[in-house]
């Protein structure tokens, strides 16, 4: 099972989406719900200060501040657990590797850390299993550059990068294997935009909501199991959407003629399907777990600076 420890620390990568929250190992939705008692229909739920939550039942509000409320900490939470029980680790020192979109960083990393660290010490209760984890440290990274971290050798000449999320799109020029960091953007323009868009369209067709999940389902495989009168519709959103990602790109000077382009994130799967790449040098990143692990390994190599 591969995951990093270091001088007995387990390193612990968390990629706090707006749809889902995703670790090296595990992948749940974002959203979170608090509960007085046990919830009789989930066994999973998590017991931490004396309340029960469940999590991943549906997806989180966009929100600009992601330390603005009590959710992305129960989400973190949950994140250790379930990343832990997957490890097989019950005791643990941890350093957390976390992220914010790139043009966030700067005014929000602090108070992100700071959010994250308040409580040294951590024990809850999952799958009838106690935990407990002592925080170390913080460290908090950009978003999409954490995800190519482990590939920039590959990155020749000038390229440009584009992590779609749920609720934002990050956007970096790279050249030669480094980014440059004044050609860095993040946009509110992740897959809900697209899921939002092909649901009012889908209700002045249809008269009834499609439910999120479908539209979500869709966008991934890039088919459904619908009349066609439905997928029509679906289509056709995505691949505005679609459009619309390849103008805010071009707005950042993407040249295709001299450019290669990667995309990566939840949006990814958008492009793949439903964009006419036209011959443009593009590859996907879809493995939605890149961020997490290069959060890992940029946290592996700050350790081991240090020490040095």
């Amino acid at each position: 099972m591969e995951h990093y420890n270091y001088n007995g620390k387990e390193i612990i990568g968390i990629d706090h989406g707006f749809g889902n929250i995703k670790c090296r190992h595990v992948v749940f939705r974002s959203g979170v719900k608090a509960y007085d008692s046990e919830p009789p229909m989930t066994p999973d739920a998590l017991f931490y200060e004396g309340k029960y939550y469940v999590v991943g039942e549906e997806h989180k509000g966009f929100v600009s501040d992601k330390s603005q409320d009590e959710d992305y900490y129960i989400l973190t939470v949950a994140a250790l657990a379930k990343e832990l029980e997957f490890r097989h680790i019950t005791e643990c020192e941890a350093v957390l590797a976390v992220g914010l979109p790139i043009q966030w960083i700067g005014a929000q990393k602090e108070a992100f850390r700071k959010y994250l660290m308040r409580n040294e010490l951590i024990e809850f209760r999952y799958h009838r299993q106690d935990y407990l984890v002592r925080i170390d440290d913080v460290q908090v990274f950009p978003q999409g550059f954490a995800g190519v971290v482990q590939r920039l050798g590959d990155f020749k000449g000038l390229n440009i990068l584009a992590d779609i999320g749920n609720g934002t799109m990050n956007t970096m020029l790279i050249k030669d294997g480094k980014p440059i960091s004044s050609r860095c953007y993040t946009d509110k323009l992740g897959v809900e935009q697209c899921i939002i868009r092909m649901s009012n369209e889908l209700l002045a067709v249809s008269g009834f909501a499609m439910p999120y999940d479908v539209c979500e389902d869709f966008l991934r495989r890039g088919n459904a199991d619908l009349a066609e009168k439905y997928t029509s519709v679906m289509r056709k959103a995505a691949e505005e959407y679609s459009d619309t990602i390849l103008a805010k790109l071009r707005e950042y000077e993407f040249n295709p003629e001299i450019m290669r382009l990667t995309v990566m994130g939840g949006g990814a799967c958008i492009l793949k399907h439903f964009w006419n790449d036209d011959g443009c040098r593009v590859q996907y990143i879809e493995d939605i777990c890149a961020t997490a692990k290069g959060y890992e390994l940029l946290a592996l190599n700050n350790l081991k600076r240090r020490d040095t």
